[in-house]
């Protein structure tokens, strides 16, 4: 799904760029009310997990691979805000560094790849959630059908802005028949994706999991005939306390060992996108990457001969890159809503009411 340089015209690209950068901008405020001491630091290891899995293409026909997109894992995890916020980091650096994803096209992947599959994705999965049982199964269930259905709904939106601005003369409905088809199969790897990694961290913190806040269920006392919620007793050990370091450990080793190792291993078959492109045409005006040339192109790094090495190298620096410049970003994020709600505001606040 990362489109290229050329496939879409210039004043379409513009128009998405715009769009991304507005909803960049509503995600830095948003995240503000989503991001605490203990998921800021998790926000960036969420990118740079999403880094290392997006390396990991699976066959899912004959001569097609696919990838995680990671915008449904991310809003789940994260928060909707903070997951648009986590793609477009990824995004972000994948098309600098690795010259994976056009620059002219960065506004067109952000806004298929980050925008589209989170806001489909979490509203998918509020709705589950408020009609399945309050249970960490649910959470699963939902997470798995959420990520499911981002997946083609991004392959549409990139339809849809190929229909206003692609650079050749296609049949829009053969393409969009084409990509929707292959991207419900790799919404398949995407969803067991996604809900393994939510159900995994689900059983072991589920106070870490911004979409199952809400799984504890209110212990209810009858007072005079009639049922009210029994006051929240506070534990002897704030939340904000409780250690994330192990998760957070975890979390790094594994994305480290994905992207350095197991990535050797992914399918060399072109993904969804490049596949549907050849096959119709829509590549005939694809330019080469402007970054072309740097040291990490095509996820190698230059001169390093050793294909495995090479491979495995470019990876761990995704990955460290990644976390790092996520890791900025959120905390940054994370400050700026401390000084909003910090003691001298609030006493300015309250006595400007006095």
């Amino acid at each position: 799904m990362h489109v290229p340089d050329g496939f879409i015209d210039a004043p379409t690209s513009a128009v998405t760029g715009v769009v991304a950068a507005a909803a960049v901008a509503v995600s830095l405020r948003g995240a503000r009310r989503e991001l605490d001491e203990r998921t800021a630091p998790l926000a960036g290891l969420v990118a740079a997990f999403i880094f290392a899995v997006q390396m990991l293409n699976f066959p899912v026909a004959a001569g097609t691979s696919g990838h995680l997109l990671g915008g449904a894992l991310a809003a789940i995890l994260v928060g909707p805000y903070t997951g648009v916020l986590c793609v477009s980091v990824v995004l972000l650096m994948q098309g600098i560094l690795f010259a994976d994803g056009g620059l002219t096209a960065l506004g067109v992947n952000i806004t298929n790849m980050a925008i589209v599959t989170t806001v489909v994705a979490y509203a998918v999965f509020r709705g589950l959630v408020k009609v399945l049982p309050r249970s960490r199964r649910s959470v699963t269930v939902a997470s798995f059908v959420a990520a499911l259905l981002s997946v083609p709904a991004a392959a549409l939106a990139f339809t849809l802005m190929y229909a206003v601005g692609g650079t050749t003369d296609v049949s829009i409905g053969k393409v969009a028949g084409a990509m929707v088809g292959v991207h419900i199969l790799i919404g398949i790897g995407e969803a067991a994706i996604t809900a393994l990694t939510v159900g995994a961290v689900v059983a072991v913190r589920p106070d870490l999991v911004y979409g199952a806040r809400d799984l504890r269920q209110r212990l209810r006392l009858r007072v005079g005939g009639e049922l009210v919620d029994a006051p929240v007793a506070e534990p002897a050990v704030p939340v904000a306390a409780r250690s994330s370091r192990k998760v957070w450990a975890v979390g790094l080793v594994t994305s480290l060992v994905l992207a350095g190792f197991v990535s050797f291993y992914a399918s060399a078959s072109p993904d969804g996108l490049e596949k549907v492109a050849a096959d119709h045409g829509i590549d005939k005006k694809a330019e080469d990457h402007a970054n072309a040339d740097s040291p990490l192109a095509d996820y190698g790094v230059k001169d390093v001969t050793d294909a495995r090495l090479s491979g495995g190298l470019a990876g761990v620096i995704g990955v460290g890159v990644t976390v790092v410049a996520g890791s900025a970003v959120f905390w940054a994020v994370r400050r700026r809503r401390a000084d909003d709600v910090s003691p001298s505001s609030t006493s300015t606040t309250a006595g400007s009411s006095a």
